[in-house]
């Protein structure tokens, strides 16, 4: 497009300059017959996405330096996250089928939107390649404009050609009687009071101040690029965790993708009564919670952490009561009270190993319903777990199977070896609940499993031997490591709308040629404050000049 150009004042330019980076004169032959104020942004320096015959790299170069790709790309992510608002999001909720939930909730047009993917919208690989988009987008535009103006900017020379000074938007031309130096000497005092950095050559003069504001728009892009990564980092592992995480009154339990284990003391709720209820729960018609908090301990594990054949070694580092918008905070480790759940459920059961036909005892074993032991030596009898079912149901072809994952009639298949039983042992069902136990008819099946009279029998004689969970808590566990560069993103991006906003780049040339004095003046914004100025630094030079006749063709204020 263009051609390597040297100026008549010894430059030598690079290809596509317009305006020759050290004395400005116009380069094209079409830009030097022209009268239009000359195009200032970059000062005429060219940009890589306005190469002529751009290869492969060049083509993807010239997409995403496009200021109209960045909008589209902006107003597409705009779109997509107006969309992930319509109905909630998968991570709102626990223990819920996104495939059920959505089409019985919200009908067809909610398992439309669940299929159509919009149900996790912000995991989703499309709106992630959207961010990512936009942030290569701001790189390459901050690249593909920055270089160039700072390598304009760094370049200047201070005697300007007549052609630039005379087509700036703001101009002034006059004749002078003294010589030239003296009325250089007389503009810098002015200046310098107005806060300009003066540069002076002979006859020609230079002054400038607040360039740092060009700076701003690419300071901001700094900010969002920053910002961007951070939010992009939330999904590497280690740096953001955000898990909904239930806790059984009375257990320890290990944090997920941490070295962190959380125990819940004791759990706490108080309910209004019938006449402290709010009047906008009075027609719920249920008891509304007044409080409800989680006592909590954290622990840090500093021994036989992923060893799962030994107890992990714990440390306790920190206690609080978690209530509603009062987390516990350990060195970034949050834990919300999120939902609780006061039904019972049986935490361990401790049954007697009963001769079923004399009544004799030969001992007692303890089954965890979640870390159950797989052997048991009860008197000359041993018994192992050979399958557990936490929610016993049956399948289609009546085969046994665990319904959910959850304890809500444990059942533990045993098999028992030892004296007077066949040498392969026998097989015995074991339902931890009495209620399970008649609706499963347990006797009927070990019956059928053991092929007649039921030799042993696992009985429980008291409740003191049943560990019930009063109740479970469920506590929003986060860790957000990647925030704090959230938060600097957004003051850099701050920053750079503050530079930007208020102080403007402003640049005056003069230049003294045979009694004629030129005036060139430019800025990036507020031209009518930069023109006021311009004029009373003229009248400071007695000379008598109408603010208004400084534009050159009109100005864009």
């Amino acid at each position: 497009m263009f051609q390597n150009t040297k100026c008549e004042c010894g430059h030598q330019n690079p290809v596509g300059t317009v305006l020759c980076e050290a004395c400005g004169k116009p380069l094209l032959e079409a830009e030097a017959k022209s009268k239009e104020v000359l195009e200032m942004r970059y000062d005429g320096r060219a940009r890589r996405s306005q190469r002529s015959n751009p290869n492969i790299i060049d083509r993807v170069w010239n997409f995403f330096s496009s200021v109209k790709i960045a909008v589209y790309l902006i107003v597409f992510t705009l779109v997509g996250s107006m969309l992930g608002t319509i109905y909630p999001q998968e991570s709102t909720f626990l223990n819920i089928d996104p495939s059920v939930y959505y089409k019985e909730t919200y009908g067809q047009l909610g398992h439309i939107y669940y299929l159509l993917g919009l149900s996790h919208t912000y995991e989703s690989w499309w709106f992630i390649l959207l961010l990512v988009m936009i942030g290569a987008s701001l790189v390459i535009c901050s690249l593909d404009r920055v270089l160039p103006l700072y390598k304009a900017l760094n370049k200047q020379k201070i005697r300007k050609h007549m052609q630039f000074l005379t087509r700036q938007r703001l101009v002034y031309q006059g004749p002078i009687e003294e010589g030239a130096e003296e009325w250089i000497t007389k503009a810098v005092t002015p200046l310098k009071k107005k806060g300009y950095r003066v540069h002076t050559e002979g006859g020609a003069l230079l002054a400038e101040k607040q360039r740092f504001a060009r700076w701003g728009p690419y300071v901001i892009h700094i900010g969002l690029i920053i910002f961007l990564l951070a939010v992009l980092a939330r999904g590497l592992p280690g740096l953001n965790l955000d898990e909904h995480v239930a806790f059984p009154e009375g257990e320890i339990k290990k944090i997920p993708n941490t070295s962190m284990y959380l125990k819940n003391e004791q759990f706490n709720v108080e309910f209004y009564s019938e006449e402290e209820v709010p009047e906008q729960f009075r027609n719920l018609n249920k008891i509304v919670p007044k409080l409800f908090e989680t006592k909590v301990v954290l622990y840090e594990c500093t021994a036989d952490c992923s060893d799962l054949s030994k107890k992990p070694q714990l440390n306790e580092v920190a206690r609080h009561d978690v209530r509603v918008n009062h987390p516990l905070n350990y060195h970034g480790l949050k834990a919300y009270q999120f939902d609780y759940d006061l039904t019972p459920t049986i935490r361990s059961v401790t049954p007697d190993l009963v001769n079923a036909k004399t009544g004799e005892k030969y001992g007692s074993i303890q089954i965890d319903m979640v870390d159950t032991e797989r052997s048991f030596e009860v008197g000359p009898y041993s018994l192992t777990v050979k399958d557990k079912f936490m929610d016993f149901g049956l399948d289609e072809n009546g085969q046994p199977k665990s319904l959910s994952p959850s304890p809500n009639a444990p059942a533990f298949l045993f098999v028992i070896q030892g004296p007077e039983l066949p040498e392969e042992g026998i097989q015995y069902l074991y339902f931890a609940k009495q209620v399970d136990k008649q609706r499963f008819r347990q006797d009927s099946i070990n019956q059928q499993l053991i092929g007649g009279e039921i030799p042993l029998q696992l009985e429980v004689d008291s409740m003191d031997k049943v560990d019930i969970i009063q109740s479970v808590s469920y506590l929003n566990i986060r860790v957000d490591k990647a925030m704090p560069f959230v938060w600097v993103g957004a003051g850099i991006v701050m920053l750079g709308l503050v530079m930007g906003f208020y102080w403007h780049h402003r640049r005056i040339w003069i230049r003294i040629d045979d009694g004629q004095l030129t005036l060139g003046g430019h800025t990036n914004k507020n031209w009518f404050g930069f023109r006021r100025e311009v004029s009373a630094v003229l009248k400071q030079m007695n000379l008598e000049v109408d603010e208004k006749s400084l534009d050159n063709g009109g100005n864009q204020g």
